[in-house]
């Protein structure tokens, strides 16, 4: 099935798809704050420019979008059916950067948390409450899913 929209109508819908300040982040910064953590926002001097980071404790958290990040196994992660190769390639060009990036964080010795945007629609504030006791942890890193128990190392 084509699309249902034409071209023209759908770049500027795509164009508009915001990378910074989305909702799920505000969602991740206003629990984190309302319990005690500071942080800062984007900071251009780390891999990746992390959403959040908290210096206090050296840790940075990624709040990512299923579709765009390519959440494996996730129901909101599905490709389109136009230009099917573009976009395959597109994501998976996402997937690999983010990869690198978390492995560049880890040799810095940054902690790493993902937050996919998945669990704060299925499960808010179980995978928030998971995020904060990751942070107060000592583990490297963690990803926090709807889909399955919160993968930690």
């Amino acid at each position: 099935m084509g699309d249902v929209v034409d071209s023209v109508t759908r770049s500027r819908m795509m164009s508009g798809i915001k990378g910074k300040h989305t909702k799920p982040e505000r969602e991740v910064r206003l629990y984190l704050h309302r319990n005690g953590f500071r942080y800062s926002l984007h900071r251009r001097d780390l891999p990746g420019v992390p959403d959040l980071v908290l210096p206090k404790y050296h840790a940075v958290v990624f709040v990512h979008g299923c579709f765009w990040h390519m959440h494996e196994g996730c129901k909101f992660a599905t490709f389109p059916s136009t230009r099917p190769e573009f976009w395959r390639q597109k994501l998976e060009a996402n997937s690999a950067r983010d990869e690198r990036q978390y492995r560049d964080l880890r040799r810095m010795g940054w902690r790493v948390a993902v937050v996919w945007e998945c669990s704060l629609k299925l499960r808010p504030g179980t995978a928030l409450a998971e995020l904060s006791d990751f942070l107060r942890s000592d583990q490297g890193y963690a990803e926090f899913a709807a889909d399955q128990v919160p993968k930690i190392e």
